[in-house]
């Protein structure tokens, strides 16, 4: 019994290394065409990378803006005083 979860067990580790294989194979593939032909594929691929790499827009980030941007208000008054 325990032989056979253990076969299970490596054969659902082997199919996830696979998946996951064919879909970075099926990524690069598609980058590559996209280069090219500068067709969809390359749109999603700049997309994803610019939505990555920018922060997220949370109620704590919003807070931080406009805190940020009072004290800049606050600053140029007192400099101008």
């Amino acid at each position: 019994m325990e032989s056979s979860q253990a076969a299970i067990g490596l054969l659902m580790i082997i199919l996830l290394i696979v998946g996951a294989n064919f879909v970075m194979y099926a990524v690069a593939r598609g980058a590559a065409r996209g280069q090219r032909q500068q067709g969809r594929n390359s749109h999603w691929l700049s997309s994803l990378k610019d939505s990555l790499s920018k922060p997220m827009d949370t109620p704590a980030n919003k807070s931080m803006d406009e805190l940020r941007k009072r004290l800049e208000e606050l600053e140029k008054k007192k400099n101008n005083d």
